[in-house]
């Protein structure tokens, strides 16, 4: 669990995906702890994968006091039925949001009737409440959230922008099954830019799977730039990239 390179990511490597998913909730449980001893209550912005799903699963501590955990998600595609099951809201209702009593979950729309005053709602609430933790991924491009390399921008001045999708995001989707084909999946999204995900006080990226390798290995490894959007982690001074033995195989290659 030694750090491959050096940087002021920390990174962290498991046998397996239940083993990375049970060390990156229980991270996450004594950050929630430790922020609500000095705070009424906390904000914290939830990534919707595949990809995240051990991670969720292992959340269920009796002592987490979700009472007091405001809830927020980082992008949405646009245009998608709203009861649509790849929905990333949905996805989250259905695997976080349903299990526990927050104290609210704020959800981006994209279906608003007008999605760029959606887009202000949205950075309102995130302004009024200081992100204390983003739990992410990184996609096969290395995009975090649905910032891809086309339109990541490490100093962009919007928190939440209209984002067009490229074409490997959205084979992603394919490949992860969420859509039998590429023209299924939406070719646009709302999304938390690059400025507000590394905003939060900890971040804690959760990788598993052969698919991501590659996007892991630039991460650490290619020089920090919107080619490779997840790069801008190793600027973070408390990120902790929590990897499987898939994901992390071209590290020592």
């Amino acid at each position: 669990m030694t750090n491959p390179v050096q940087t002021k990511l920390d990174v962290r490597i498991y046998e397996d995906r239940k083993s990375m998913g049970a060390a990156a909730s229980e991270k996450f449980a004594k950050e929630i702890t430790a922020l609500l001893k000095t705070k009424d209550e906390i904000n914290v912005v939830f990534a919707a994968a595949p990809s995240q799903n051990e991670f969720l699963a292992a959340l269920d501590y009796e002592n987490l006091d979700w009472s007091r955990v405001n809830a927020f998600h980082m992008d949405e595609y646009i245009g998608l039925a709203a009861d649509a099951t790849q929905g990333f809201g949905n996805f989250l209702k259905h695997r976080l949001f349903d299990k526990f009593n927050f104290k609210s979950v704020n959800y981006l729309n994209g279906n608003a009737a007008d999605i760029a005053v959606e887009c202000e709602r949205y950075t309102a609430l995130l302004t009024q409440n200081k992100v204390d933790v983003v739990c992410m991924g990184i996609g096969e491009n290395g995009h975090l959230a649905f910032n891809d390399p086309p339109v990541a921008d490490f100093e962009d001045k919007y928190t939440v922008k209209i984002v067009e999708l490229d074409e490997v995001c959205r084979q992603q989707q394919v490949n992860d099954g969420c859509f039998v084909a590429l023209d299924e999946v939406p070719t646009e999204a709302l999304t938390l830019t690059i400025p507000a995900l590394l905003s939060a006080t900890y971040i804690n990226c959760v990788v598993p799977g052969p698919t991501k390798a590659e996007a892991v290995n630039h991460t650490l490894n290619s020089e920090i730039s919107t080619e490779n959007p997840a790069t801008i982690l190793r600027t973070h001074s408390n990120a902790v990239l929590f990897l499987d033995k898939d994901s992390s195989k071209l590290l020592n290659s």
